[in-house]
């Protein structure tokens, strides 16, 4: 009679998460439905009439702008141009947004591997 066999799980795959690269893919995949105003670049606004809009997000904040007050204007404004705004396109801050992000991470794998 043959031994049963054990049950191997399977291996748990490495993900680089520091790397810039990986940070950049995981913002491919990721549902952007709401993107905190601190981790944009910039926002461009196309309109219907071809018009295209840039908003230098990240040059208002290091100007010294306050993120709750651009995002209160910002909504304001999109939500009066709503009619004209065929889409927009948001460029997120990838070294600031794995800057924010790794010490939410880090601390959720090191409570993982302690379990």
């Amino acid at each position: 009679m043959m031994p049963p066999k054990s049950r191997q799980q399977p291996r748990a795959k490495k993900i680089k998460i520091g790397a810039r690269e990986s940070w950049e893919q995981i913002l491919r995949e990721v549902d952007k439905n709401e993107i905190p105003i601190t981790v944009l670049q910039s926002i461009k606004v196309n309109l219907t009439d071809g018009t295209v809009v840039d908003i230098p997000i990240r040059n208002m904040i290091n100007d010294g702008h306050l993120p709750n007050q651009i995002q209160d204007k910002l909504n304001r404004q999109l939500d009066e141009l709503t009619n004209y705004i065929e889409d927009i396109d948001f460029f997120v801050d990838v070294d600031v947004l794995a800057k924010t992000v790794q010490p939410l991470t880090d601390s959720i794998l090191r409570r993982i591997t302690k379990s």
